[in-house]
C-alpha cells in the first residue's frame, strides 16, 4: 500500500532501483491526486515529494499553482514548504508569478518568522516587476527592529537592484545609512552588497569613502575588513587621493594581521591600487615582497599559488625586488602541482634581465634534461599515505621531475624560446650560449618545437654577423650526428632544425675549412626519410657548398685537383638521381635543375685535359681567366668550376625591416579606389520578337518557297551585341546545309570566334595545338634555334687576395652586434611608427637584395658587380624614363548581316563584352 510521506517515497527509491522508472511513474500518479486534495497537509506532502523528485531531475512545473497554494498557507511550517518549492522549480518564465505579488506583499507585513522565509524566497526568484513591486516594502524591511530582518533584508535589496536597475538610486542611499547601524552584522551585510555593486560601476561609490574608512580604522572584524579592503580596490584607481591616505593603516594591517586572507587582500590591494608607485610606496613594496615569498615558502599549496599569482603583477613594476628570491621562485618551477609549476614560468619569464637570463634558461633546461621515466610523480594513495604519515623536520623530499607530462614539456619549452627571443633578443647578451642552447633544446625537448627552434636559428645567424662563424661550426656537428635523422619520424624528433642547419651552413659556406667534407653528409641516403622541405633544402645546400668549394679549387687550381673533383662530382650525380624521382614536386625539380648543372660540369670535368706548364716563369701567376681578354688566353682549369658560384653569391640575405613593405613610396597618379576595368552596365532586354512559323508537310520535312524540297535544315535563334547594351534578337532563318558543308561551316565559325576572343581580357584561349597545328610545328622543326654552350663569356680573373677561410676559435668576449632595423626598399618614405611590440620571426630575403662581399649589410639598392661575368650595356634608346602610352587593342566584331569593323580602345575602364561562347 502506498505512503504519503517522503520518507516512505525514498524507501521506495531505493528499494526499487532495478525498476525505478516504473516506481517513480506510479508515485507521480499518487502525487496528482494528493495534490488536488482540499487537505493542506497532504497538498503539502505532494509538494514536498515533487521538490525532491525535481532535484532528481523530474520536471515539476506542471504543480507550479499549486506551489502558490502551499505558499499561501498561514501556517509556518506549510509555507516554507511552498516557498522551498518555489525556490527549486520557479524562474523568469514561471507564468504563475504574477499571483504571487500580493502574497509577498501580504508575508512582508506578517510574523518575522513569515518575513523570513519570504526574504530569503524573494532573493532567488525576484523578476523585474516583482522588483518594481516590492522595492517599497523592502525600504521599509531597513528599518525593522529587528536585526536578522534588516541583514535579510539588505541581501534581498541587492538582488532587486540587480534586477531592477531602477532601484539602485534609492536603494544605496539607504545602504549608505545602514553604514551606520548599531548591529555589526547589518553593518557587515551592507559593506558585502556594496562590495558586489562597487564591481560594476566603481566611480558611483566613491562618496562612502569616508564611511568605510572609518570602518577600516575601527572595525575588528577580519571578514568585515577584507570586504572594504576589496572595495578600497575597485575605487583607488578612481581617486588618487585615496593612495596615500590608505598606505598607513594597509601597512599596519600587512604587518600585524595574523590572519592570512586578510593579508593577501591587503597586498592585493595595495597592486591593483597603484599604491606601490613612487618612492613612497617602495617600502610598501618591499615588506608584501617579503610577505608573499614567506607564503612560497609555506606547505599550504593554495598559499603558493596566490603568491605566485601577486608576485607576476608586482615584478614589472619592481623586478629588483622580487629577483632576491629568484631561487625560492625557480624551485616551484619542479612543484608537485602543476598549476603552482605554471605560475612559477609566468614569473620567471617576468623577472628575466641580461644578468640573469642565462642561469634561469639553464635551470628552466635542466627540468627538460632529467629523466621522467626515472622520476615520475607519485600515485594518489602514495600522495594520501605521505599526508596521512607527519613528516619529520629531517626528512627530505624526493626530487620530482616535472618532465613526464608532454604537455609541461611543450610550455617549458616553448617559455625558453619565448624569454630568450623576446623584444628581439634584448635580453641575450653571448649568442653564442643561445645558439648552443636552441641545439641542446632540440635534442632534449621530444615534442613539436622544432619549427620554432628552426627560425630562431635562422633568425639570430642573418641578424647577428659576428655569430655566423660560430654557428657554421655548430651545424655542422648537427649535421654530421645521425641522432635526429634517424629519429626524424618519431613524434617530437624536432628534425625541422636540421632544415636550419643545412640552409646555415649553405648561405655562409665561406666559414668552412674544407666544405667538401659536409658534402656526403647531405646527400646520404638516410635523409629520404625527412619532410620533403629539409630534403629540398638539403640539396640546395649542396649545389651551394660546391660552387664556393669549386671556385675556391680554381683560385689555387692544382693538376692533382682534378681526381677529388670528379669523384664528389659523380657522388653528387649518383645521389641526386634518387631523388628525382621522389614524390614531392618540390624535391623532384630542385634535384632534377640541380642534376643537370652537375651533368655540365661532369662532362666538363671529362673532357678537362691538364695543360702543359708555361714556359714564362711569370705565366701562372697571370693565368687568370678574365672574360674581357682575347678568346686565346684559356685557364688552366676547368671553366665550369665558376658556374655555380655566382647563382647564389649574387645577393647577400639581409632581414627586412618591420615597416618596409608600409615605407615603399606610392607611384604618383596612383588611385586604389578607380576601376581597373569598369563593371559591365546592366543590359537592357528588348521583348522577344514573335518567330515565324514554319508549316510543315509529311513528319519531320519542310517545304521551302513551295518547292517541295525536304531539307534537314535547323531553326536558329541568335544572339548580338550592338552597341554594347541592347540586346537584339534575329528571326530565325532556315539554312539548308549538306553534310559536308555543315562540318566546314562549324570549321570557319570556330576559328573566326577564336580569332575575336584571343584579344579579349574575358577568355581564356586554349592554346594546346590541335593535330593539323602540331603538323605544321613539326614542318618547322627546323626553323628552332640552337644555343651553343662553346661562345659563352669566359670568366673573369681571379682575386688573388682571398684565402681558404678557415674556423678561428672562438674568443673569451665577444661583442655581437643585432641587427634590430633590417633592410628598407630603394627610395622609401619615412617609415610609419612601428607597432607596439617589437616581435619579429625569421629572416626572410631582402625586398631590395643587398650587395655581398664584405658583409656590411648596408642595405644598398645596387647590386655588386659579379667579377665572373661582363656588365650588360643597355642603349640610352632603350631606357625607359617615363611611364609607356596605353597599349591599343584591336578587337574585330562581327555583326550578322554586316560587314567587319574594328573598334580600338585603351586598356582601361570599358564595358564588360559579352561572355557567351
Amino acid at each position: 500500500m502506498w505512503e504519503r510521506t517522503l520518507q516512505d517515497l525514498i524507501r521506495g527509491l531505493r528499494a526499487n532501483k532495478s525498476d525505478e522508472s516504473k516506481f517513480i511513474a506510479k508515485a507521480v500518479d499518487e502525487i496528482r491526486k494528493e495534490i488536488k486534495s482540499d487537505d493542506m497537509e497532504l497538498k503539502a506532502g505532494a509538494v514536498l515529494k515533487l521538490t525532491y523528485l525535481d532535484m532528481l531531475g523530474y520536471d515539476m512545473k506542471w504543480a507550479s499553482f499549486n506551489v502558490v497554494e502551499v505558499m499561501s498557507s498561514p501556517r509556518f511550517h506549510l509555507k516554507s514548504v511552498g516557498y522551498l518549492a518555489a525556490v527549486q522549480s520557479f524562474d523568469q518564465d514561471t507564468d504563475v508569478l504574477m499571483l504571487t505579488t500580493n502574497l509577498f506583499k501580504k508575508d512582508l507585513t506578517s510574523t518575522p518568522t513569515d518575513i523570513a522565509v519570504t526574504l530569503n524566497g524573494l532573493s532567488h526568484i525576484v523578476t523585474p516587476d516583482l522588483g518594481r513591486d516590492l522595492t517599497p516594502e523592502l525600504m521599509t524591511m531597513l528599518t525593522h527592529s529587528r536585526a536578522h530582518i534588516r541583514k535579510r533584508a539588505i541581501l534581498a535589496l541587492y538582488k532587486v537592484m540587480v534586477t531592477y536597475p531602477e532601484a539602485l538610486g534609492p536603494g544605496v542611499a539607504r545602504l549608505r545609512e545602514k553604514l551606520d547601524d548599531p548591529d555589526p552584522g547589518v553593518v557587515g551585510s551592507t559593506v558585502n552588497v556594496l562590495c558586489e555593486l562597487a564591481r560594476r560601476n566603481p566611480q558611483d561609490y566613491l562618496v562612502l569613502a569616508p564611511q568605510l574608512f572609518h570602518l577600516l580604522t575601527t572595525s575588528t572584524n577580519n571578514w568585515m575588513l577584507i570586504k572594504i579592503i576589496k572595495l578600497f580596490g575597485s575605487l583607488s584607481p578612481y581617486e588618487p587621493r585615496l593612495v596615500k591616505k590608505l598606505q598607513s593603516p594597509i601597512t599596519e594591517l600587512i604587518s600585524t594581521t595574523p590572519a592570512i586572507s586578510l593579508l593577501y587582500e591587503c597586498v592585493h590591494t595595495c597592486i591593483i591600487g597603484g599604491m606601490l608607485q613612487g618612492a613612497s610606496g617602495d617600502s610598501l613594496a618591499r615588506l608584501c615582497v617579503s610577505k608573499l615569498a614567506a607564503f612560497i615558502q609555506d606547505a599550504d599549496q593554495n598559499l603558493k599559488y596566490i603568491a605566485l599569482l601577486a608576485l607576476v603583477k608586482i615584478v614589472p613594476t619592481h623586478p629588483h625586488l622580487v629577483a632576491e628570491y629568484q631561487d625560492t621562485i625557480l624551485a616551484s618551477v619542479n612543484d608537485q602541482d602543476v598549476s603552482i609549476r605554471l605560475r612559477a614560468l609566468d614569473l620567471v619569464s617576468a623577472m628575466v634581465t641580461p644578468h640573469n637570463l642565462q642561469s634561469i634558461v639553464q635551470q628552466i633546461l635542466s627540468h627538460l634534461v632529467a629523466d621522467s621515466s626515472s622520476n615520475s610523480l607519485p600515485t594518489a594513495a602514495q600522495s594520501l599515505a605521505q599526508q596521512a604519515v607527519p613528516a619529520s623536520p629531517t626528512s627530505i623530499k624526493p626530487h620530482i621531475s616535472p618532465s613526464q607530462s608532454p604537455a609541461y614539456r611543450l610550455v617549458l619549452a616553448q617559455r625558453i624560446l619565448t624569454i630568450c627571443s623576446q623584444s628581439l633578443y634584448e635580453n641575450v647578451v653571448n649568442f653564442e650560449w643561445y645558439l648552443s642552447v636552441l641545439v641542446d633544446l632540440a635534442h632534449v625537448a621530444n615534442v613539436d618545437v622544432g619549427a620554432q627552434i628552426r627560425d630562431q636559428l635562422v633568425d639570430v645567424v642573418g641578424r647577428v654577423k659576428g655569430v655566423r662563424r660560430y654557428a657554421v661550426k655548430l651545424m655542422y656537428t648537427l649535421l654530421c650526428d645521425d641522432t635526429l635523422l634517424h629519429n626524424a619520424r618519431e613524434e617530437g624528433s624536432c628534425s625541422e632544425v636540421l632544415w636550419a642547419a643545412a640552409w646555415i651552413c649553405g648561405e655562409y659556406c665561406s666559414e668552412l675549412a674544407e666544405p667538401q667534407k659536409l658534402l656526403p653528409y647531405l646527400l646520404q641516403p638516410q635523409i629520404a626519410t625527412l619532410h620533403p622541405e629539409i630534403i629540398a633544402v638539403y640539396i640546395q645546400a649542396t649545389s651551394k657548398i660546391f660552387g664556393h668549394w669549386a671556385a675556391e679549387v680554381a683560385e689555387r687550381w692544382d693538376d692533382d685537383d682534378l681526381a677529388e673533383l670528379k669523384n664528389t662530382v659523380e657522388m653528387i650525380v649518383g645521389s641526386l638521381g634518387e631523388f628525382v624521382g621522389n614524390r614531392d614536386v618540390e624535391v623532384q625539380e630542385r634535384a632534377a635543375n640541380t642534376l643537370q648543372l652537375f651533368n655540365f660540369i661532369q662532362a666538363d670535368l671529362n673532357a678537362y685535359k691538364p695543360k702543359p706548364p708555361a714556359s714564362n716563369p711569370f705565366a701562372e701567376a697571370s693565368s687568370s681567366f678574365d672574360p674581357m681578354s682575347s678568346a686565346s688566353s684559356e685557364p688552366r682549369f676547368p671553366k665550369s668550376l665558376y658556374l655555380i658560384e655566382p647563382l647564389h653569391n649574387a645577393y647577400e640575405l639581409n632581414p627586412v625591416a618591420l615597416v618596409a613593405q608600409a615605407s615603399v613610396p606610392v607611384p604618383d597618379g596612383l588611385d586604389l579606389d578607380v576601376w581597373f576595368v569598369a563593371p559591365p552596365p546592366e543590359p537592357v532586354v528588348a521583348p522577344e520578337p514573335k518567330m515565324r512559323k514554319s508549316s510543315s508537310k509529311g513528319k519531320g520535312k519542310e517545304v521551302n518557297g513551295g518547292t517541295g524540297k525536304a531539307s534537314k535544315s535547323k531553326k536558329k535563334a541568335k544572339e548580338s551585341v550592338t552597341n554594347g547594351d541592347v540586346v537584339v534578337l534575329t528571326p530565325m532563318v532556315d539554312e539548308v546545309e549538306t553534310p559536308e558543308e555543315d562540318a566546314e561551316e562549324r570549321e570557319r565559325k570556330l576559328a573566326e570566334r577564336r580569332e575575336r576572343q584571343r584579344d579579349d581580357p574575358y577568355y581564356i584561349i586554349d592554346d594546346r595545338p590541335t593535330a593539323s597545328s602540331s603538323k605544321r610545328m613539326h614542318d618547322d622543326i627546323d626553323a628552332i634555334p640552337v644555343v651553343r654552350l662553346d661562345d659563352m663569356p669566359s670568366l673573369s680573373a681571379i682575386d688573388d687576395t682571398r684565402t681558404l677561410p678557415s674556423l678561428r676559435p672562438s674568443p673569451n668576449a665577444v661583442s655581437f652586434t643585432i641587427d634590430r632595423d633590417g633592410e628598407m626598399p630603394v627610395g622609401a618614405v619615412s617609415p610609419p611608427p612601428p607597432p607596439v611590440g617589437n616581435g619579429s620571426n625569421g629572416s626572410t630575403r631582402a625586398a631590395t637584395p643587398a650587395p655581398s662581399g664584405n658583409g656590411s649589410g648596408s642595405g644598398s639598392a645596387t647590386p655588386s658587380r659579379i667579377s665572373s661575368f661582363p656588365q650588360y650595356d643597355v642603349p640610352d634608346a632603350e631606357l625607359r624614363t617615363s611611364t609607356p602610352e596605353p597599349i591599343k587593342v584591336t578587337r574585330t566584331k562581327k555583326t550578322p548581316g554586316k560587314k567587319k569593323r574594328t573598334q580600338s580602345s585603351a586598356l582601361g575602364p570599358a564595358p564588360e563584352p559579352s561572355t557567351a561562347p
